[in-house]
């Protein structure tokens, strides 16, 4: 069966029903290497330290094939001073690929392709699944652009850098059948999953509070701040693609770029997408949101490098009187605060204010969360059996809307805005509408129809 045929056979009902026959090795727990002809192949779309992350993960898996990577700098160092540290970029990536499959003696493995364009790799026939990888300002168009070519997706968060393109990406999703995938992992780790069903199965009582920790932002430049010529390897005409061209520095280049909201959305925008998500899912709100957002105490960066908030607090007020703080006032991670009582969760820590709670075989009730052991592994075995993924698109973008609404808040200088979640506008005030939806892409650059 060739790729195309085999990706539509995956897509149908037909395909869904047989699932079980195509179950990947990985995900029942063996380490066979599957055939050529059954492995899913995948292309990498941004390349960088979490690019590379996501790419060694479906590496390592044995029934995936990645065959293609693509990045707008052949080389790089992060944010570090010459060649110091790990390389990325697409020619490291390659070299990483072709080394992979070289020490496993893979026979079959006809090379790694490189692309400096995304369009040319969503082209390609014989791909099956991309990650997107890039900097937030690309995350829409790298997507969309995948997806109409119908490819599945596994997405880093934030899932979109405007309101507006989440909308787009998780109804592309919809209409192509796709699966996709966010890069929350926090949802395939124990503890959050943990956390959740407490919450879920209501052993805090009535939930009346949530605390939403987010790091602080930056308030000196992160890297070198001199304005220079971009190096060779990069092409940063395509870098800025749809957003403003500004001048090159390497503070907001390779990794410090998400601090400028030209390219992200600051500390605020890189981490709600975790600590707020896992907020959602206890609360049962992984399609729904906040009914009013406001913001407290922004204060601003010293050097003009970067725009987005050193300290900043996030005020929302969620269906049943539920309050909600997120941002660098709180401690990292999320605690939910009930009439009876309180959890607490973060990488790697979960705490309760009754200890009995958290020992082992205790039995929080009879409802369940999504259980995923492997974010990567999830992903995988929703592009085979068609099952949706543990965070798919459109969970990713209303967990990060009070984010989007609260730049919105903050920018307008109003008090409080009133939002409707089930139809996802602005109550009563046309301009900060307008400011939601607003797409300011720079030419030739167009977001589609």
């Amino acid at each position: 069966m060739n790729r195309t045929s085999r990706r539509h056979f995956l897509k149908t009902a037909a395909g869904a029903a047989v699932a079980p026959a195509i179950v990947s090795s990985s995900v029942l727990g063996t380490k066979a290497r599957a055939a050529a002809s059954e492995r899913i192949t995948f292309g990498v779309i941004g390349v960088g330290g979490r690019g590379f992350a996501d790419m060694e993960a479906f590496l390592k898996m044995p029934d995936t094939q990645v065959v293609a990577v693509c990045d707008v700098d052949s080389i790089h160092y992060g944010k570090n001073a010459g060649r110091q540290g790990r390389a990325w970029g697409r020619d490291a990536a390659k070299l990483t690929v072709d080394m992979h499959y070289e020490k496993a003696g893979d026979q079959s493995y006809k090379g790694c392709d490189t692309y400096s364009d995304f369009r040319e790799l969503c082209a390609r026939d014989d791909i099956d699944a991309i990650v997107v990888a890039t900097p937030d300002h690309w995350h829409a168009l790298a997507t969309l652009e995948a997806l109409k070519s119908g490819k599945d997706v596994y997405c880093e968060k934030p899932v979109t850098h405007f309101f507006a393109e989440g909308q787009a990406v998780y109804r592309e999703v919809a209409k192509q059948n796709a699966i996709f995938q966010v890069g929350s992992q926090q949802r395939s780790t124990a503890n959050f999953h943990q956390g959740v069903e407490l919450i879920l199965n209501g052993v805090i009582g009535k939930v009346k509070e949530v605390k939403v920790g987010l790091p602080q932002g930056h308030n000196e430049p992160d890297g070198d701040p001199a304005f220079t010529d971009p190096p060779e390897h990069l092409d940063y005409e395509f870098w800025t693609g749809p957003s403003q061209m500004l001048p090159y520095t390497r503070a907001r280049n390779h990794w410090s770029w998400r601090w400028h909201r030209n390219y992200g959305g600051g500390q605020l925008m890189d981490w709600i997408g975790h600590h707020n998500d896992i907020s959602h899912w206890g609360l049962g709100m992984d399609k729904s949101g906040p009914v009013s957002v406001s913001t407290v105490g922004w204060t601003w960066p010293e050097t003009d490098i970067y725009n987005s908030p050193v300290d900043y607090e996030v005020r929302c007020e969620y269906p049943g009187g539920i309050q909600v703080s997120i941002g660098s006032v709180n401690p990292m991670g999320t605690k939910w605060i009930g009439e009876d009582g309180w959890v607490y969760v973060n990488r790697g820590k979960i705490e309760a204010s009754n200890p009995a709670w958290l020992e082992k075989g205790f039995k929080a009730g009879d409802k369940t969360a999504y259980r995923s052991e492997n974010h990567h592994g999830n992903f995988l075995e929703g592009v085979k059996t068609r099952k949706e993924c543990i965070c798919p698109a459109e969970t990713g973008h209303r967990s990060i809307t009070p984010g989007h609404l609260a730049y919105v808040a903050n920018d307008l200088k109003r008090e409080v805005l009133k939002w409707d979640a089930a139809k996802e506008q602005i109550v009563g005030d046309d301009e900060a509408q307008a400011r939601l939806m607003a797409l300011p892409y720079r030419a030739p650059w167009e977001f589609p129809a």
